[in-house]
């Protein structure tokens, strides 16, 4: 009998022990004379600097043989995918990670201090309120919810923390009593996360956190960013993408509007480098995405130079600069988008549709308003050839080759040059384009300009 109840308790001390996922062992710490800590900040939105930065915080750390990592947060919040990145990076970490929520742990950042091994928080500090919303704070549909829902309760019971109590950072619906009513999103402060275990402690300093840890002989260091990672991180902020695909664009407009080799397709070649480079040193634009936006920039100028009429080649164009400026964005490998969260697609897409309509709006204001006001003053000859002056226009001249017959010396898209009894002359396609070497009659003189069509 006295057999028979220990080996119930064996059982039962053995289910309490492994059968609960929910309790994983914490990561220990190695005991050492003096400990190495490393620290660094995530005080802005989370999103793709962000998530750079601690990828080479993480390195670092490593390569310093770090006994814990400090993380000093402040965040509203930010993009789900830069968060769930990082969250990753923290479970898969060898190192010991501590957060310290320096008065704000809101959303994404919930999500990123819950899967830190330990939590300490300022007095006056919050952590919650992870509802997925959109750019103007409108709350998404329910399948973003049950993502991030999932992700919530996962990692709590990663670290040991009571599921539901994450669950109710995000869905209003949960309702935990003596904790959260229905119909409220939970929002912990200070002395609520410690009351329910989702701190460990108050802190006022890096220092004072290490002191609440019990670890009293420690040297700190700091991640220091270079001006090339400040670089880096401006250039693949969201909005600068934004304004670099609306350059790429206008430099493309602008440039078919005046064929040759100009300060346009100079401006959208350098603008397409500066988005693109940033994002292949991130491990976000591979190979074949930075191909597939070229290719579709050689068929927009197939379409635009060499096939006559606008189908198949130049829609193909548009359609593949889409897709490589919008998978250049995304941490999709090849075809492969598991862990891709659905919702960080669709920003991408938005991103770049929104700012390719921009740049055309931008390119068709600028190139008929601007150009031709007198905003860049001098740029533009002011000078008046007055008639009382003795100067005098060939108009009576020109006039007269309305009627004759010729050749399209180069293509006519609309405009180019013909050739009228061997001598050149400027003129524009009335309908159309005209190809060279096919017979053209001059019809019109407007404008100071000739217009001819096909015969």
């Amino acid at each position: 009998m006295k057999k028979s109840l220990i080996y119930i308790w064996l059982l039962l001390l053995s289910v309490s022990l492994f059968g609960n996922d929910s309790i994983l062992p914490k990561k220990n710490i190695i005991k050492k004379d003096k400990l190495t800590i490393y620290t660094f900040e995530i005080m802005e939105e989370i999103a793709p600097p962000a998530w750079r930065k601690t990828k080479e915080a993480f390195e670092e750390a490593e390569k310093l043989n770090a006994d814990i990592i400090i993380i000093q947060m402040n965040t509203f919040g930010g993009a789900l995918d830069a968060a769930d990145k990082i969250r990753t990076k923290i479970l898969e970490s060898k190192i010991p990670v501590y957060v310290f929520i320096d008065n704000n742990a809101a959303s994404a950042g919930a999500l990123i201090s819950i899967a830190c091994d330990s939590i300490y928080m300022r007095k006056g500090a919050s952590i919650g309120a992870a509802t997925v919303v959109n750019q103007t704070g409108e709350v998404l549909p329910d399948k973003y919810q049950s993502y991030m829902r999932s992700m919530m309760r996962s990692t709590a019971e990663t670290n040991g923390r009571n599921p539901e109590i994450a669950e109710a950072m995000v869905d209003p619906s949960v309702f935990i009593e003596g904790i959260i009513d229905s119909g409220k999103v939970l929002t912990f402060t200070t002395t609520e996360a410690i009351k329910y275990k989702y701190c460990e402690g108050t802190a006022e300093t890096i220092r004072d956190v290490l002191k609440a840890s019990g670890i009293k002989n420690y040297e700190i260091k700091k991640q220091y960013l270079s001006p090339l990672d400040y670089f880096i991180d401006f250039l693949i902020n969201p909005i600068v993408s934004g304004i670099l695909i609306m350059v790429i664009i206008g430099g493309i407009y602008f440039e078919l509007q005046t064929p040759g080799i100009g300060f346009p397709l100079i401006a959208a070649l350098t603008a397409a480098a500066l988005y693109f480079a940033p994002l292949y040193l991130e491990g976000l634009a591979s190979h074949w995405e930075i191909l597939v936006f070229l290719v579709g920039l050689i068929l927009l100028a197939l379409e635009v130079f060499v096939i006559p009429g606008f189908g198949v080649a130049g829609i193909s164009g548009i359609f593949l600069i889409i897709i490589g400026l919008t998978l250049s964005l995304i941490g999709n490998v090849g075809f492969d988008f598991t862990g891709v969260p659905m919702n960080g697609v669709i920003k991408s897409l938005i991103t770049v549709i929104i700012s390719i309509f921009l740049g055309l709006i931008g390119s068709f204001y600028f190139g008929r308003k601007v150009l031709t006001s007198n905003i860049f003053g001098h740029l533009a000859l002011e000078t008046v050839q007055n008639s009382n002056e003795g100067f005098t226009a060939s108009y009576e001249d020109v006039k007269q080759m309305i009627g004759k017959k010729g050749i399209a010396y180069t293509i006519l898209r609309p405009a180019g040059k013909i050739m009228i009894d061997n001598d050149l002359y400027d003129a524009t396609a009335l309908n159309g384009f005209i190809d060279k070497g096919e017979l053209i009659e001059v019809v019109k003189y407007e404008t100071s300009s000739l217009f001819v069509k096909k015969v």
